[in-house]
Formats: C-alpha cells, sequence, structure tokens
C-alpha cells in the first residue's frame, strides 16, 4: 500500500513478503482505499477499519506482476497473528495445493478469506483462490446491476458486489476509476466483517449475507452472480 492523502487518517499495518525493495504497490492501494480512504473525493467504505496489508506482488521482466505461493503463505499465516476475522484476496490465478491447505487452515480458525472469481471472460476455467470451497468467491456488477463483462463465471461464484468504474486512491496520488472483480471484494469484504460483529461464527454470517442478497440472475444461485447482489 502506497501512502498518500486518502490514507491521511487511516490505520494501516504493512508487512512485505517479498524481496523486492519496492513492490509493485498500485492494486494494494486501490484496494485499501476502497475500505479505508477518508478523503472526501473517494471516501472508503469503512475510513476507520484497522487495516493489515500484505505486500505479496513482486515483478520481473518475464513474468510481469505476480504473486508467488510463498509470499501468499506467508502473508496469510501473519494475518492470522493479527487476529483478523476477513481475509480480502484480491487476486486471481491458477491452482495451488499448497495455498488451498493454508486457506483451509484460515477457515478451520473461524476466519473467513474473500477472494475475486477472477477476469477471464464468461468462457474461463475456474480462478483461484476463489473457487476453493472454503472462500467466498467475489463477481462484479456495474451501477445498473449488470455482470462486468470480462467476469468468470461458474458454480464456485458466491456473490455479486460493485466492481464497474470503482473510484479509488492511486499509488502517485490523486484518483482514478477501475473495473474488476478485484474492485468488488472489497465490498464484501467490509460487508462480512460487520455482520460479523454480531455473529462470531462465519457459517451464520455467510448465512445472512447470502440471503439478504438481491436476486438478480436465474432464480436461486447461478453461475453469474452468485447468491445474488450484495445489499449494503
Amino acid at each position: 500500500v502506497r501512502r498518500n492523502n486518502a490514507f491521511a487518517k487511516a490505520s494501516i499495518k504493512t508487512q512485505r513478503f517479498v524481496d523486492n525493495d519496492s513492490p509493485p504497490n498500485a492494486h494494494g492501494t486501490a484496494i485499501a482505499s476502497i475500505i479505508a480512504s477518508n478523503d472526501p473525493q473517494a471516501l472508503g467504505l469503512a475510513p476507520t477499519a484497522q487495516i493489515y496489508a500484505a505486500e505479496v506482488f513482486d515483478h520481473n521482466e518475464q513474468q510481469g506482476e505476480f504473486a508467488s505461493t510463498v509470499s501468499l503463505i506467508k502473508a496469510l499465516s501473519w494475518l492470522m497473528t493479527q487476529d483478523v476475522s476477513v481475509i480480502n484476496i484480491s487476486l486471481a490465478g491458477p491452482p495451488n495445493r499448497l495455498l488451498e491447505t493454508a486457506l483451509t487452515r484460515v477457515r478451520e480458525k473461524g476466519v473467513l478469506a474473500i477472494a475475486a472469481a477472477g477476469n477471464g471472460g464468461p468462457m474461463a476455467q475456474p480462478m483461484y483462490p476463489a473457487a476453493y470451497p472454503e472462500v467466498v468467491a467475489v463477481t462484479a456488477t456495474d451501477d445498473r446491476g449488470r455482470a462486468f463483462r470480462l467476469a468468470n463465471r461458474g458454480e464456485y461464484v458466491d456473490i455479486a458486489a460493485p466492481g464497474v468504474n470503482i473510484r479509488h486512491a492511486q499509488a502517485g496520488g490523486g484518483f482514478a476509476a477501475s473495473s474488476g472483480t478485484s474492485y468488488a471484494v472489497p465490498f464484501v469484504t467490509v460487508a462480512a466483517a460487520r455482520l460479523l460483529q454480531s455473529t462470531a461464527e462465519p457459517a451464520l454470517m455467510l448465512d445472512a449475507l447470502y440471503a439478504s442478497a438481491r436476486d438478480i440472475g436465474a432464480p436461486g444461485r447461478d453461475q453469474i452472480y452468485g447468491y445474488g447482489q450484495l445489499q449494503f
């Protein structure tokens, strides 16, 4: 997370899990600002929240920006020591057995992981970690409730939230608008965290979250919107 005026009053603790002294921070800054920005130009959903930001992205010429299994697992372990209730995972990729095992342990300890369903398009294969059963998979919709055109679809999709033209802070200062399932995850993360304040049991919280969703696709749960549009 790159500091700028959006986080002037925010409470953010950052830990780095890559060797790079200047890892990519544009995406992390954007996601954190959707939750915790206290700038009126793009006020966050929970500007007084305590945020723990794990830097897991690295960059090289061959792969571009990427997050390794090692950095992700180390980050999950650190977050568990910080006594968090919800983990926002705004990234997606191929399946990985070690990461799945780590996320199973996270859920067993009563912590909820919420992840982006992916931006591979309607015909794409499931993306992970969202497609793991222990993780809540979030897809993106626009301000009319229509599915983001590049969003993955599938039986693993759990819930939809705003993710098209979402205003957020930029790492270099100022603000921008972006689209993708990553930008929808913070909306569900904040809603889940608030519900967990009234019930400490993730399963009961999810029942309430899904029950309150507005059914906007085929009747019942479907492969485009999951249980429906998040109400917040």
